[in-house]
């Protein structure tokens, strides 16, 4: 077995080590001390990507927090037009550079393509800067909703971020969430911030792999506006979570088997 090489190191804005390293042609990015991904497993990052814009197909506009090795930023880019734009946040500038250098071949260069808008900072943000201005905002930051690693994350996934994300989205735009497993409150406050056809998908971590580690997907539809009035009527008359709220898969609360909780850091 070979041993681990440290290939670069960098600092994110709260202090936190983050490392590249390799070992052979595996390459791993950790925070913290924490796997924040690995070139093995990829294939719910790119499944992030793949299902919200399979919700939609005439996408211009995309905002993706979190740069990783690039492979949610590669699959993204395959899918939208030659007309359009994809703005990237990412919090650590170092980890830019990496995917322009050392593993830029994991997923095609992506940074290359002139669709790529690449933003330093903060993805709330971003978030909080735009009003209807993407067709999708995919959130690939922490462990998702639930277990957070960096509690200034929780603004993202909290109600205050949740409002955020339908108010920077246009109607019939699709919040995409990766999370390492399923969370019952999630969809609730999905659901009361005025999303529709809220849904959470299981896909496996390597792509078409029916065994092994499984990652959630949560996937969210703003409406337009007559449409989430009247859903906000239907939602303080009912009780509970709505019947809007499909799991697929075999998607249920709890552990996923053969999940193994990795922090997906800040973004």
């Amino acid at each position: 077995m070979l041993p681990w090489e440290n290939v670069a190191r960098a600092r994110a804005p709260d202090g936190t080590e983050v490392l590249l390293a390799r070992r052979g042609g595996e390459w791993v990015v950790r925070a913290g001390g924490r796997v924040l991904m690995p070139s093995r497993t990829h294939g719910s990052e790119e499944a992030l990507a793949t299902l919200a814009l399979e919700r939609v197909p005439r996408a211009r506009a995309v905002l993706l927090g979190g740069l990783g090795l690039g492979y949610t930023l590669r699959a993204t880019l395959d899918r939208l037009p030659p007309d359009g734009r994809i703005v990237v946040a990412e919090l650590v500038p170092e980890v830019a550079d990496w995917v322009r250098g050392p593993v830029a071949h994991l997923a095609g260069r992506p940074l290359d393509d002139p669709r790529v808008v690449l933003r330093f900072g903060d993805v709330a943000r971003r978030i909080g800067e735009a009003r209807e201005a993407y067709d999708a905002i995919l959130l690939d930051v922490d462990n998702g909703p639930e277990p957070v690693a960096h509690a200034e994350n929780d603004r993202l996934y909290g109600q205050r971020g949740i409002h955020g994300c339908r108010g920077a989205l246009r109607p019939g735009g699709v919040l995409a969430v990766w999370s390492s497993g399923p969370d019952e409150g999630y969809p609730e406050r999905l659901e009361a911030a005025g999303f529709r056809d809220v849904e959470v998908r299981i896909v496996p971590a390597r792509g078409d792999s029916t065994r092994g580690v499984r990652h959630a997907i949560f996937l969210a539809t703003r409406g337009a506006a007559a449409a989430e009035a009247g859903g906000g009527e239907r939602r303080r008359a009912g009780a509970g979570r709505g019947p809007g709220v499909r799991p697929r898969g075999d998607a249920r609360p709890g552990r996923i088997p053969g999940r193994r909780p990795r922090s997906k850091g800040r973004p």
